[in-house]
């Protein structure tokens, strides 16, 4: 695979900011709760951007890349949706204002998205020095496939981090909300508001998510750029999702068995990796297992589309077939 110009990642990169500025402080600046046809409009743009941008870089770098970018775009596009769930919950706790959440959303995601970053650098690193990491990371990711499959990773109810309870401990922090500031005053006494909480809950609860989603696109590719950029197509449109799908999500019934088959599919694929340029000694003597097939990177997007596209179709039948149980009974 050619690498990436460094032209190409420096403009890449300074889109995507503006992407963020944009949405942190022109039209984020208006808080509003955004209406169907906003949400619409605005995850079609990520969406077609994300099209885009797979497609240039095709172009630009080759073909794998582009597959590999999709592949692990969909894959974090998945996952994002799965972890809107509790992203309802962290706001019904903190009671935040309707018309506020996009604005805590966009500042909370941005967060998130900083610690990624930090968070795949530290990922790639580790990975170029020791490539049997992938046995820990596919172990991982299938052990995370059966939960989820399982159901044994939903939770109805949000517990704080070990980071907020120690935020909580040393500074003052107000049960009310001021607008959008973070900062406030009662009776002569300067209190941070519950913003600043709700802003590093999101985000430090979204790198918690990561430890899955990052080694899973690690399982897709080897490049620290495309990871990335990966990541930032799929936070781009998340807000827009939690606004979209906020009343439908809990009627993607089988979302979190096609989420299992991708987790599952991945992890087994870095433990072939794995094995294919083994290097610890106590399997095979140290030495690569040279029968182990690699699999193309296309079949890795076609897994991904059937296990996820499937999943959201089964759910969405499912949803009319009992809406219109209920409204025979009705009759």
């Amino acid at each position: 695979m050619a690498e990436t110009p460094l032209a190409f990642m420096i403009i890449t990169f300074v889109v995507l900011a503006a992407f963020f500025v944009v949405d942190l402080f022109v039209i984020g600046r208006n808080p509003h709760v955004p209406s169907t046809k906003e949400c619409l409009r605005r995850i079609v743009f990520f969406v077609a951007m994300a099209l885009v941008f797979g497609a240039v870089l095709w172009f630009v770098v080759g073909a794998k890349p582009a597959v590999e970018f999709y592949s692990g775009w969909l894959t974090e596009y998945s996952l994002s949706i799965d972890n809107l769930f509790v992203f309802v919950i962290i706001m019904a706790n903190f009671a935040v204002p309707r018309n506020l959440q996009k604005y805590v959303l966009s500042i909370g995601i941005t967060v998130a998205l900083i610690l990624r970053g930090l968070f795949i650098l530290v990922g790639a690193a580790i990975i170029e020095r020791f490539t049997w990491v992938f046995f820990l990371f596919g172990a991982f990711l299938i052990v995370t496939a059966v939960r989820t499959a399982m159901g044994g990773d939903e939770d109805e109810e949000y517990h704080e981090n070990a980071i907020i309870r120690g935020l909580r401990k040393v500074v003052k922090i107000t049960n009310e909300y001021d607008g959008e500031k973070l900062r406030t005053e009662k009776n002569g006494v300067r209190f941070w508001t519950p913003m600043l909480i709700v802003f590093l809950t999101i985000g430090t609860t979204d790198v918690m998510f990561a430890f899955d989603s990052i080694p899973a696109i690690f399982g897709l590719t080897k490049d620290p750029f495309i990871v990335f950029t990966s990541n930032v197509f799929a936070l781009l449109g998340l807000q827009q999702l939690y606004f979209l799908l906020g009343a439908l999500l809990d009627k993607l019934v089988y979302l979190p068995a096609g989420l299992a088959v991708v987790l599952g599919f991945i992890g087994v694929k870095l433990i072939m990796e794995a094995l294919s340029g083994n290097s610890l000694p106590f399997i095979n003597g140290g030495r690569p297992i040279e029968q182990v097939p690699e699999l193309p990177t296309w079949l890795s997007l076609a897994v991904i589309v059937a296990a996820i596209g499937g999943s959201a179709l089964a759910s969405v039948i499912k949803m009319r077939r009992e809406q219109s149980a209920g409204q025979t009974l009705g009759q």
